[in-house]
């Protein structure tokens, strides 16, 4: 299995050998810098790369599963205007979804959350600030960030959130300990819609369709527009093919508040 504490082990293991080797044998120093572009090559896809569980484990998606059930997921949010559309939506086609919601946001939306919430969806921890520049920060400002997301739902729905996403699906060493301290769930995805990136509603849907399969989780943002015209069809073909979408707690059978 691909990990960081495996990669670590096999690189410290490869880089002894060469040590050795050393002793006996004229070893070119090109072969320490395959070694460590094998090193870093190996944590940068993973640590970018949320399906390998690389420096944590996540729940992409549930392979286990032969009932045709998947879970629509949706960062970013809540957003005044397009949370409520898809809300509507989802209504619309009896879907169950799992919000992952930043905590700014959360503050100046506090009564879209009780809406989601209401309305039978899951609310998830998606950090306070979602800061382009999270994945350099220490341990401890990851958990205040986390706490301090927990506690603003909680002051809204009167439940600590258990379920984490961390920005952008990466995942490094800091996280992995924050999280260990906080307690939470981290939910990955193994459907990237790239609503964020696409601009063609089709093409966005079609990369979501051809992946669908029971216990999947699917991706979305509902800070997006073009991703309003893509649940409804979602909804529709899901709906067409026997699929439900259920939240990730149900999903996965685990709690999602404490």
């Amino acid at each position: 299995m691909l990990t960081f504490k495996n990669i670590n082990i096999i690189s410290v293991i490869l880089l002894t050998g060469l040590l050795v080797s050393e002793l006996y044998l004229n070893i070119p120093l090109l072969a320490y810098i395959i070694l460590g572009l094998f090193w870093l090559v190996m944590t940068t896809i993973g640590s970018f790369n949320i399906l390998w569980n690389y420096h944590l484990k996540a729940f992409n998606s549930n392979s286990d599963l032969k009932e045709k059930y998947v879970a629509i997921t949706f960062d970013d949010g809540p957003n005044s205007n397009l949370t409520p559309q898809i809300l509507q939506l989802l209504k619309t086609y009896d879907a169950k979804a799992t919000f992952f919601c930043i905590g700014k946001q959360i503050e100046q939306f506090p009564g879209m959350v009780k809406t989601i919430v209401k309305d039978g969806h899951t609310i998830g921890n998606h950090t306070y600030s979602h800061s382009p520049q999270f994945d350099f920060y220490k341990k401890q400002d990851i958990v205040k960030e986390i706490e301090k997301t927990n506690e603003l739902v909680k002051s809204i729905i009167g439940k600590k959130m258990k379920l984490f996403r961390p920005p952008y699906g990466v995942t490094n060493p800091s996280i992995a300990k924050a999280i260990k301290i906080t307690k939470h769930h981290v939910i990955g995805w193994n459907i990237r819609s790239l609503d964020t990136v696409i601009k063609k509603d089709y093409k966005i849907l079609n990369r979501i369709t051809k992946k669908v399969s029971p216990g999947a989780v699917i991706l979305l943002h509902d800070s997006q527009e073009i991703t309003v015209k893509v649940l409804e069809q979602l909804l529709l073909f899901l709906k067409e093919n026997g699929y439900q979408s259920i939240t990730i707690d149900n999903l996965f059978n685990i709690e999602a508040y404490a």
